[in-house]
């Protein structure tokens, strides 16, 4: 099994959560995040004054899916995320060693 990290831009939680339900993947987690890499943050002007926001607001998406469906979950959210620019996100691939659906106490893929 694999947990999958996107960090992506807020404007394309809708795109991207359209197209991994398309693929049919059901399930993810969304949280809002702030962090900063090559963008460097961004300048703003709030009545008259110039300042700088070092932390840019972001999301972060995990999918928890089998280790077979990693690949085109990963195509999925890149194709959907996609603007060509610089702060497009990153994903981050992380084996998981167990899964436990709390309900029925599944375990493993089958509590995926």
């Amino acid at each position: 099994m694999k947990k999958i990290e996107a960090i992506v831009r807020h404007h394309k939680l809708d795109d991207i959560k359209a197209a991994l339900v398309e693929q049919g993947f059901h399930g993810m987690t969304v949280t809002e995040v702030r962090g900063f890499g090559r963008q460097k943050g961004q300048r703003e002007t709030y009545r008259g004054a110039e300042y700088t926001i070092d932390f840019i607001p972001k999301l972060k998406i995990e999918v928890a899916v089998s280790s077979e469906d990693a690949d085109k979950v990963i195509e999925t959210i890149v194709k959907a995320a996609k603007t060509g620019s610089i702060g497009d996100g990153k994903i981050f691939v992380y084996s998981l060693d167990n899964a436990v659906r709390i309900r029925t106490g599944e375990a493993g893929g089958s509590a995926l």
